[in-house]
């Protein structure tokens, strides 16, 4: 049974952001019955806005990291950095988990050179990085550095990723398929996961809700535009070719 079970939000009258997001006109009324959840849609659709919130709400750091990672990032509206975060009400079973890992693509650099700050008034260096994959994030490969963390901070609790395929080839996405099946399967680990990757959003028996104009939907994998468009284009992709290409 996943720790978050549910994500409420009734929406403040005023017509601005982040509140005039379409997909969010109706309100957010959201059920996780699995432990593994996919946020789908646009860019500018509102799923990372709504991924910030909720992992705010938790206490984590809107740059990375889980609660003891303290980036300083500035304060926003009403002592949030995300607007929406006063708004989200969260329920969980069978109690409040505080321990987790919220990542984003964008701002890994950062977090990265806040681990190397730590480490340099670390006694034993050495030992602090094995927490990391052995060595600073910023001495591996971008894909070397998200396994590393995904790998070691990975453990129990509540993990909010935002675009975690960012960095990662193929092979390394089924990777880290399998370094989610391992934790969720065991009953430690939940994940809520905002991708544009149709080899991520397959995972078995995971949750997709899809962010549009009409709102926030519950959606079958095949249904998604990121299966559908990837699969016509590989089965076809000269017939993109010559839309996308012709002379005008």
């Amino acid at each position: 049974m996943p720790f978050l079970s549910n994500i409420n939000c009734a929406m403040p009258s005023g017509n601005f952001y982040p509140f005039n997001v379409p997909s969010f006109k109706n309100g957010i009324k959201l059920s996780l019955p699995s432990n593994v959840t996919f946020f789908v849609g646009e860019n500018g659709s509102g799923k990372s806005t709504l991924l910030e919130s909720i992992a705010e709400k938790i206490g984590f750091n809107l740059e990375g990291g889980n609660r003891n990672h303290n980036l300083n990032t500035g304060v926003g509206i009403n002592g949030n950095q995300n607007a929406l975060t006063q708004y989200i009400q969260l329920t969980w079973t069978p109690r409040i988990i505080n321990k987790g890992f919220f990542m984003r693509a964008e701002s890994f650099f950062n977090f990265a050179s806040y681990i190397d700050e730590i480490a340099k008034n670390d006694p034993k260096p050495n030992e602090f990085y094995e927490a990391y994959g052995g060595k600073s994030l910023h001495h591996q490969s971008h894909g070397e550095s998200f396994l590393a963390l995904f790998n070691n901070q990975f453990q129990a609790g509540i993990y909010i990723l935002d675009e975690p395929e960012a960095a990662l080839s193929p092979a390394r996405i089924l990777s880290f398929m399998s370094m989610i099946h391992q934790l969720e399967q065991s009953g430690r680990a939940q994940f809520i996961i905002a991708t544009h990757s149709p080899m991520l959003l397959c995972y078995p028996k995971a949750t997709i809700f899809n962010f549009d104009e009409q709102g926030i939907k519950k959606v079958k994998y095949t249904e998604t535009e990121h299966y559908q468009l990837t699969k016509n284009f590989l089965e076809n992709p000269q017939v993109y070719f010559r839309h996308l290409f012709k002379e005008d």
